[in-house]
C-alpha cells in the first residue's frame, strides 16, 4: 500500500502545479448549533462537526465549479455530481480516499450515517471499487491528531484537495471587541492548469459563509 500511495503522490507533485490557499473560520456559530441540535437527539443519532465541513465544502463547490472534476488527457473535466472524497488512514497503516456520493443532495443525517460507514467499511476492508474511485474533491481532516494545518498533496487525476486542521480557541475581534473564540485553518490545494488564486480565494470565502449559517447546511 505504501508504495502505491508513494506512487501517486509522487506523480502528483511531478505533473499538478499546486497552489496552496489557507483561511482561518470563525466556528463559534456552527459549534453552538451542533450543541444545541446535540442535545435535543439520543446519542445514537448526534452529529459531528466534521460532517458541516463536509457539507460545507460540498455546497461550496456549486459556487466554485473550477475545483470539482479531473485533469484528463491534457484537459479539465469538471463533474456534475460532487462526490467527496475522505482520506480514511488505516489501523494497519496505509491511507485511503473513499467518497461519499452526491454530498449536496442529502442531508446532515443521511450524511453521517454515510460518514460513519463509510470509514468503518474502510478499515475493515469493504469498500465497494465505485467509492474508491469516484471522488470529485478531498477532504483531509487531522485535527483529531492535534494538526493546526493541513496542506495537502492533491489525489490524480482530481484537481482540489481541502485540508482541516483541529479547533483552537484564538483572540478574534468581532465589531471592534476582541475575545475568544473557537476556530479552524481551513486550507485548499488546487491544480493551477485550472483554477487560480481568484478561484480559489472564492471557494474558501464561499466555504466561511457557509459555516456562518450551520442551519442552513
Amino acid at each position: 500500500m505504501r508504495r502505491v500511495i508513494a506512487a501517486a503522490m509522487a506523480r502528483s507533485k511531478r505533473e499538478i502545479p499546486h497552489y496552496y490557499l489557507a483561511h482561518t473560520v470563525d466556528m463559534s456559530r456552527a459549534l453552538d448549533w451542533l450543541a444545541h441540535e446535540n442535545a435535543q437527539r439520543p446519542v445514537t443519532k448526534r452529529l459531528l462537526y466534521s460532517v458541516l465541513l463536509l457539507r460545507a465544502v460540498a455546497l461550496a463547490v456549486r459556487e466554485v465549479p473550477e475545483v470539482n472534476g479531473f485533469w484528463i488527457d491534457g484537459a479539465f473535466k469538471q463533474s456534475e455530481a460532487i462526490h467527496v472524497g475522505v482520506a480514511v488512514s488505516l489501523r494497519q497503516g496505509g491511507l485511503v480516499n473513499p467518497a461519499i456520493h452526491d454530498v449536496d443532495k442529502i442531508g446532515l443525517d443521511e450524511l453521517m450515517e454515510r460518514m460513519l460507514d463509510l470509514v468503518n467499511r474502510a478499515r475493515t476492508g469493504r469498500l465497494r471499487s465505485s467509492e474508491v474511485a469516484d471522488g470529485t474533491i478531498t477532504v483531509t481532516n487531522l485535527g483529531e491528531q492535534g494538526v493546526e494545518a493541513v496542506y495537502g498533496v492533491i489525489y490524480p487525476p482530481q484537481v482540489a484537495l481541502v485540508g482541516c486542521g483541529k479547533i483552537v480557541a484564538r483572540p478574534w475581534a468581532v465589531g471592534g471587541m476582541l475575545g475568544i473564540r473557537p476556530t479552524i485553518q481551513i486550507s485548499l490545494a488546487a491544480d493551477h492548469r485550472v483554477s487560480d488564486g481568484h478561484r480559489g480565494g472564492r471557494f474558501l470565502t464561499a466555504l466561511d459563509r457557509l459555516l456562518q449559517e450551520p442551519e442552513k447546511l
